[in-house]
């Protein structure tokens, strides 16, 4: 019963917040303003929520060290998407032309806070938490992944190797930020950094969705295997490999952290969401 009251809630604003995010997109700055606000909105209602049906403090979402590791997940997210575009540079084509659209990035950043806010509360926040309290760690990690690739097939350019790609490469490494952290912040900055990297800095499509220019006017072409074709960078091979190997390394702190959680047995409980310094 707390899985749907969790779920529901954080849909709810989620899809309110979509809704009127988008219906502004040719006004940059009250799209910006939207899209914190629906950020904040979703994180608020997702800690009454936990409180109310869990009766425990929503330690993951807790105020406390929530800058400090927003920035620690911003830097991986626009680190890792540079290393895609440097290693296209190398590979196919890239080709900057020269300054974009300032306005086009603010509202983009906007958009893009507004979607990683919500979509971490929802895969990793409710989905990823509730199921590894069952199933451990290992296995909410493939579930969750494979839910959050398949969720990017609706998609307008879509493709199976789209939504492969981002289960891996995303689904997780994010689930993995949030195990090695056992906080929403580092992994909702690792989202943001990301997306806004992608849409908002370097121009390029975000999981086959059409977006409005960025900070850079820039052209990609090349292999599709290379550039990620009309899926956009997420769907590079150079994506995924990175994505792994930031995964293994979240994995890897989770582990000498003690916070992976095994595998539940019959006889007792597992807690999931322990406080532990980030």
């Amino acid at each position: 019963m707390r899985f749907v009251r969790q779920l529901l809630a954080v849909m709810v604003v989620a899809m309110i917040g979509s809704q009127v995010v988008a219906a502004v997109e040719d006004s940059p700055w009250l799209q910006l303003a939207l899209g914190l606000l629906t950020a904040v909105s979703a994180v608020l209602v997702y800690g009454w929520v936990v409180r109310k049906t869990e009766h425990r403090p929503s330690t993951e979402v807790a105020r406390k060290g929530a800058e400090a590791a927003i920035g620690r997940g911003l830097l991986i997210g626009v680190a890792m998407f540079g290393a895609v575009i440097t290693s296209i540079c190398f590979n196919a084509h890239y080709e900057i032309n020269g300054l974009g659209s300032v306005q086009g990035a603010v509202g983009l950043a906007g958009f893009m806070a507004a979607a990683a806010v919500t979509e971490e509360l929802l895969f990793r926040g409710v989905l990823f938490r509730i199921i590894e309290e069952h199933t451990g760690t290992w296995i909410a990690l493939v579930l969750t992944g494979v839910l959050f690739g398949a969720s990017h097939l609706l998609n307008p350019d879509a493709s199976l190797w789209g939504a492969v790609a981002i289960a891996i490469e995303a689904g997780g490494m994010l689930a993995a930020a949030y195990a090695a952290t056992r906080n929403l912040w580092v992994p909702i900055g690792l989202h943001f950094g990301w997306n806004f990297a992608a849409a908002g800095i370097f121009s390029s499509e975000v999981s086959g969705n059409g977006t409005p220019q960025g900070l850079l006017d820039t052209v990609t072409s090349g292999p599709a295997w290379v550039t990620g074709g009309d899926f956009g960078p997420e769907g590079s091979v150079y994506s995924v490999v990175f994505g792994a190997l930031i995964t293994l390394a979240f994995l890897w702190l989770a582990h000498r952290r003690g916070t992976l959680v095994p595998r539940r047995r019959r006889t007792g409980r597992v807690t999931a969401t322990p406080t532990l310094p980030r």
